[in-house]
């Protein structure tokens, strides 16, 4: 079975447990980061970098994060190394973000996109694969600067 782990802050709570439900009527399971779980009281930040450290770390083979524009959450999940976030507003991005640069994490913005087309973008993004092939070198490329940096 598929497990997805899922994050989100204040601003994205309600578009949370909407793909939360997609993804669990699909039969994925989901691990759930966010604000509102337990009694933390974390902000965007702590939530991207826990998920996406459960990314890089190999607990899960792919995140969702969520806030109101899906920008901070890429970047500090971004920070995590080995892993890939892409922020994704529609769905050929999705695709793109998984086919040509290996994403395994995607942020949505509660605040750019409605219900119906982030269940669609989270759809074509699960249905989407690393394709290699000529993108290989370029996922190389990053990973090497990635590695670039903690050496320096």
């Amino acid at each position: 079975m598929l497990t997805i782990a899922i994050g989100a802050d204040d601003a994205a709570t309600e578009l949370k447990n909407l793909v939360k439900s997609h993804l669990q009527s699909k039969g994925i399971e989901v691990v759930d980061f966010s604000h509102d779980v337990g009694d933390n009281e974390l902000i965007y930040p702590d939530i991207a970098f826990n998920l996406a450290s459960a990314i890089g770390d190999g607990t899960y083979p792919r995140g969702i994060l969520l806030c109101g524009t899906g920008i901070g959450m890429a970047i500090v999940a971004n920070k995590v190394p080995g892993v890939r976030a892409a922020q994704c507003h529609d769905t050929y991005s999705a695709e793109r973000a998984r086919k040509s640069n290996d994403a395994q994490v995607m942020t949505l913005g509660a605040r750019v996109i409605g219900p119906e087309l982030a269940k669609n973008i989270v759809d074509v993004w699960l249905a989407s694969e690393f394709e290699g092939g000529r993108s290989a070198p370029k996922v190389d490329k990053i990973t090497y600067y990635e590695n670039l940096g903690k050496s320096a």
